[in-house]
């Protein structure tokens, strides 16, 4: 039984060094992309610490949402951020899971190039919109009368340029359209297209609806806010997908990486007699390459097209 279980734990732990390398080669070619995309979530979070200083209490907006959906009030908040943080880390999690398992579509690093690239197309449509009319907060500490809603004038540049996590949960004024949302609706849409579990995307679209419905109860955006999140996003996701290259796909043995000659012929080896762990999947022959197999193993030759 030891042994076994020894055996398992050196596969597992080859498969992770392996799945290491393969994905710091990716890093290595696309850090531009990662960066850019990280440096754009601070600007998009500067954005939105910015008009909190221009924001104003005032009387709540009609709201067909206020009115059919009863308010949980300020000491049942944390129900959506509970299940805001449920999406976010179950999403997350799964980007990663090819280190772990064998069955893999995905490569880490490109699919979280193609996330980033997805919430800065959103993001900077939703600084647009919230700069464009700053409406009044429903949220409780954006209300009149609380010293939330408006933030004092700074008393230096650092104190514009750092952004703590108080004045995240505690913003005021970027309402159109929901953040949460984009989010949100980005991991499903993602995981519906990269996905191999069809119950997993069922239950994925309903905590969607379901998100959307405890935000608005929670009164921390107006009903516009919300609707106007789902077809933006879908919309753009759909538009910035169309025109991005198709990613590699893992379960055909696909393979796209940065490397020399020498070290496409050794991944793609290792991809096709399952040293990553990956399925033994028999490669056709294509433009690029062909295939030899002779009676003891299979092995691909990568031919130069240069």
């Amino acid at each position: 039984m030891s042994f076994y279980i020894g055996r398992e734990a050196s596969k597992l732990w080859k498969r992770i060094c392996a799945e290491t390398t393969t994905e710091i080669n990716l890093l290595v070619e696309n850090w531009k992309y990662i960066l850019g995309g990280l440096i754009c979530q601070y600007i998009h979070g500067l954005a939105a610490r910015g008009v909190h200083y221009f924001h104003r209490p005032g009387p709540l907006l009609q709201d067909t949402g206020f009115y059919l959906l009863p308010e949980l009030g300020p000491e049942r908040a944390y129900v959506s951020e509970t299940v805001f943080t449920f999406i976010f880390l179950s999403f997350v999690l799964w980007t990663f899971h090819p280190f772990m398992f064998k069955t893999k579509k995905i490569y880490t690093v490109l699919i979280w190039c193609r996330v980033l690239a997805f919430l800065v197309a959103c993001q900077m449509l939703r600084i647009f919109t919230f700069y464009s009319t700053i409406l009044p907060g429903p949220n409780y500490h954006c209300r009149e009368g609380s010293r939330l809603a408006t933030l004092p004038r700074p008393d230096n540049l650092l104190e514009v340029l750092l952004i703590i996590p108080r004045g995240v949960l505690y913003g005021c004024g970027d309402l159109i359209f929901s953040s949460h949302m984009i989010f949100s609706l980005v991991f499903v849409l993602t995981y519906q297209k990269y996905g191999t579990r069809r119950f997993i995307k069922q239950c994925a679209w309903l905590i969607a609806v379901v998100q959307s419905l405890l935000i608005i109860a929670s009164r921390k955006h107006y009903t516009v806010d919300i609707v106007v999140a789902w077809y933006t996003v879908i919309l753009v996701v759909f538009f910035v997908d169309h025109n991005l290259p198709e990613m590699p796909d893992r379960s055909i043995g696909a393979l796209l990486l940065p490397l020399s000659k020498d070290s496409r012929i050794k991944e793609v080896n290792k991809l096709v007699n399952g040293n990553t762990g990956d399925p033994i999947q028999r490669p056709r022959s294509q433009a690029n390459g062909k295939v030899n197999e002779d009676s003891d193993n299979v092995h691909v030759e990568v031919l130069d097209t240069a």
